[in-house]
């Protein structure tokens, strides 16, 4: 089985490495022949990469325990589901599964019937086999999952607890998927710089693949979100750890090439800012693949310590330093057709949501990297904790949501006063009302009498500006306020789909405005019956259990719910001691409601009986997975092909 494994990434190796140069070498020489043949071997990459992955899976799910990969990752315990989880669960699976979705992204970018970007083909094709090239050479020389032990244990180590959660079934997939995704604007873009093909030709071509890759990017960002909340029991979603950061880098990136490219097929406008975004996310998903696999950094998220690293920084290195003189090359015929008119227009704010977006990234770039730099060049690593990001990083969040109510509203080239006045007047008014109710209601917090009002006043804005489009429709074309809104949404899928996606920021904003300025905690020791009282919340704790599995001892914890003096049920943390892992897991109990989640942790207990607990209030954590679901939502609108869309400036063309 493994000589199978082994074989398949040989023979892919070899196909890759044909079907890169027959790409080039026959368009330039203009030979159907070798085009036609580059093109059968990057389909036989992508059938020999199938063919290694269905082995691993096979091996994971009869438990191969001869192979060293499924001995370390899976044991006899485990669901199917998480066999199969298996595969990205460690270094070489997640590797030879980045290599399997390149191979099918390749797959369908060279099978895919297209009338735009046709002669752009060959040329990303042959990127995109040099990069499964630097993939599959890595998997095979430093960490191969066919490798296999000199002996075959009865049973595997099994794997890491702290995985054994549906989400992280999604999770990782899904960032994978994102960062791998990311290759294909990066091809075409790099065909547009060699072919001169540099017009809005490789823009249309490239805009569905990066839509993908933002929308999986978002969702393992969200997902990740999740299960830090709920598995890890420190009782946050996001500590801005160097892997989560990593997973949020090429995203950021990949919303400001989003909205600016826009602005190229509008205006001619931000060419190089453009391919430079494009370069710089594809580069920043290999870093976070590099991040999480050298064994450079430690975190929860992290592999184990392996040779990985220098080969990546080659590559990365190779890839942006080769990308921007190739970028630097061509700069001279990426020049604007036009130039911004004024600073009050829709362009204006397109730009400085574009420097802003890029600004938090870069914040978060150097926050991650710089205790790599200060351990490499002082011998001690200074950590750059969660402060920093949030002090630098709050402002620029908070002026991008100021900059997404005001595009929504605001003119191309130049806008007048007057409309300025009629279209915002409305929004800012309820906004400022909306500041007044809450300083009269009791809050103070400066933070929140700012930000509250500001995520208000982008969703009054979605919401005008979706009105005044349901009203012109029902006043033009007699249609009921339903049928226009529906149609509305249908004839315009990426700006109302991005209306959506702006809801799902604003509601997860308020998420994590909530839960940052009000969350409460308290610990506390009991003995039976005992109680501890939180806001409203009075617990009681009733008893302990403890029970023996095949692959652990469950220890849990009862405790009575009161709000207000109103039973409302029970909770009960537990503490998972698995056979084969030293630390123990902690299960958190979570009570939620839209207004705040009760969210109690169980610390540890004494021989006297006395039992510690960790208890949290944090309100409004439900609205950041609401929000969550409203983005898929909004994302797969965006995503959803378009009965017409314009090629260039004004012409339309069918998808």
């Amino acid at each position: 089985m493994t000589d199978i494994g082994n074989t398949s990434l040989l023979l892919a190796l070899a196909a890759a490495i044909y079907s890169a140069v027959a790409y080039i070498t026959g368009t330039r020489k203009r030979n159907p022949g070798v085009v036609a043949s580059a093109r059968r071997s990057l389909i036989a990459v992508f059938g020999l990469v199938s063919l290694a992955e269905l082995v691993l899976l096979f091996a994971l799910l009869t438990h191969n325990f001869r192979i060293e990969y499924v001995a370390s990752y899976t044991n006899r315990d485990l669901s199917p589901a998480y066999l199969i989880s298996a595969l990205w669960a460690g270094n070489a699976g997640s590797l030879l599964f980045w290599a399997w979705l390149l191979s099918l992204f390749s797959l369908i970018t060279v099978l895919q019937k297209r009338d735009i970007g046709r002669e752009l083909v060959p040329y990303a094709a042959s990127v995109a086999m040099i990069t499964q090239v630097f993939f599959i050479f890595v998997i095979l020389a430093v960490s191969n999952p066919f490798d296999t032990l000199t002996f075959t244990p009865a049973d595997g180590r099994g794997l890491n607890p702290l995985l054994e959660n549906p989400g992280m079934i999604i999770h990782p997939p899904s960032l994978l998927a994102g960062y791998v995704a990311l290759t294909i604007p990066f091809a075409f873009a790099i065909a547009a710089l060699v072919t001169g093909r540099l017009g809005d030709e490789w823009i249309l071509t490239v805009r569905r693949w990066t839509l993908m890759a933002w929308l999986l990017l978002g969702v393992g960002n969200i997902l990740g979100a999740w299960w830090a909340y709920v598995e890890l029991g420190w009782g946050g979603y996001w500590a801005w750890d160097p892997v989560e950061n990593a997973g949020l880098l090429p995203w950021l990136v990949a919303t400001a090439f989003l909205h600016s490219m826009m602005m190229q097929r509008r205006r001619g406008m931000l060419k190089v800012w453009n391919m430079l975004l494009v370069i710089l996310s594809f580069t920043l998903a290999l870093f976070g693949t590099f991040i999480t696999r050298s064994g450079i950094i430690s975190s929860v998220h992290t592999f184990a310590e392996s040779r990985l690293g220098p080969f990546f920084l080659v590559f990365i290195s190779i890839s942006l330093i080769g990308s921007l003189i190739l970028l630097y090359y061509r700069s001279e015929e990426l020049k604007g057709e036009a130039e911004m008119e004024s600073l009050v227009s829709r362009e204006s704010t397109f730009l400085f949501n574009n420097l802003l977006l890029v600004g938090a990234a870069f914040a978060i770039f150097l926050g991650t990297v710089f205790p790599m730099i200060s351990e490499a060049v002082r011998g001690v690593k200074i950590s750059v904790g969660s402060p920093f990001f949030n002090q630098v990083n709050g402002p620029i969040f908070l002026a991008i949501l100021i900059l997404t109510g005001i595009c929504s509203l605001i003119g191309w080239r130049r806008a007048s006063l007057r409309n300025l006045v009629r279209h915002f007047l409305l929004p800012v008014v309820l906004s400022v009302l909306l500041a007044v109710v809450l300083y009269i209601t009791g809050v103070r917090e400066g933070i929140a009498l700012v930000a509250f009002p500001v995520c208000f006043f982008v969703l009054f804005t979605i919401i005008y500006e979706w009105i005044r489009g349901i009203r012109a429709r029902h006043r033009m074309k007699g249609e009921n306020y339903a049928r226009a809104f529906w149609n509305l949404v249908a004839a315009n899928r990426p700006r109302y789909g991005g209306y959506i996606v702006h809801i799902s920021i604003i509601l997860i904003s308020i998420g994590v405005i909530g839960s940052s300025i009000y969350d409460s905690e308290k610990e506390a020791s009991l003995l039976p019956g005992d109680s501890v009282n939180i806001k409203n919340y009075t617990l009681t704790f009733e008893n302990m259990d403890h029970f023996q599995t095949a692959s652990k001892m469950v220890v849990s914890a009862t405790l009575s719910v009161q709000n207000r003096g109103k039973s409302i049920g029970t909770v009960v943390p537990e503490k998972y001691f698995h056979n084969t892992y030293e630390q123990p897991v902690t299960e958190v109990a979570i009570r939620s409601t839209p207004l705040e989640d009760l969210y109690v942790i169980l610390i540890g207990w004494d021989q006297n009986g006395a039992t510690s607990f960790k208890v949290l209030i944090n309100p409004l954590v439900s609205w950041i997975w609401i929000g969550g679901w409203v983005f898929i939502l909004g994302g797969l609108i965006a995503f959803w092909p378009e009965r017409r869309k314009s090629a260039g400036r004004g012409e339309p063309v069918k998808e």
